[in-house]
């Protein structure tokens, strides 16, 4: 099999915060069906800690790759790598997703082909942040605006970026 597609999926607020004590610090809907929709029919990857935070077992309809160091690593359901390339060397579908955590991104970003990001407007509090991404390196392909209404407390985006001068096939923002 070829390479596959290698995408980073991520949900960050305007202060590059992506997690809070192991959790997500938001409840936003809409981005969560998304994540499932993006990314349903690959490979996700993941380190041990986001393994841990989704309930340690494997997101269905997916190929699920657990990134440790750790021998023995119980993650029933999912293949265990030691490293981002030896996960990458498991994936057995068309389409990789990195889906954390911050190390984990940091070091798949010369990797990736495709970034699909949920850009929250709006400051939050939290522990982890999203490593720095070097935007001038990608080309914006698509943006999609959502207010904030009943179910979701702040305005966000769903932007789709790729790599300036790579084909990545079509946008996956589409419904």
């Amino acid at each position: 099999m070829s390479r596959p597609t290698v995408t980073l999926i991520w949900a960050m607020s305007a202060d590059r915060v992506i997690g809070r004590d192991g959790d997500l610090p938001w409840h936003l809907p809409d981005d969560l069906k998304r994540f499932k929709r993006v990314t349903s029919g690959g490979s996700v990857i993941m380190g041990r800690k986001t393994w841990q935070s989704i309930g340690g077992k494997p997101l269905p309809d997916r190929q699920n790759i657990v990134v440790t160091r750790t021998d023995g690593f119980p993650a029933p359901g999912a293949l265990i790598a030691p490293s981002l390339p030896s996960a990458l060397a498991k994936v057995t579908t068309d389409r990789a997703f990195v889906i954390g955590g911050a190390a984990l991104f940091a070091e798949a970003l010369d990797e990736a082909d495709r970034l699909e990001v949920t850009h929250i407007h709006a400051d939050i509090e939290g522990d982890v942040l999203m490593p720095e991404v070097g935007w001038s390196g990608w080309s914006l392909v698509a943006d999609e605006v959502h207010p904030a209404d009943a179910a979701h407390a702040w305005p966000f985006s769903f932007r789709t970026y790729h790599r300036a001068g790579r084909s990545c096939g079509p946008s996956t923002n589409s419904s």
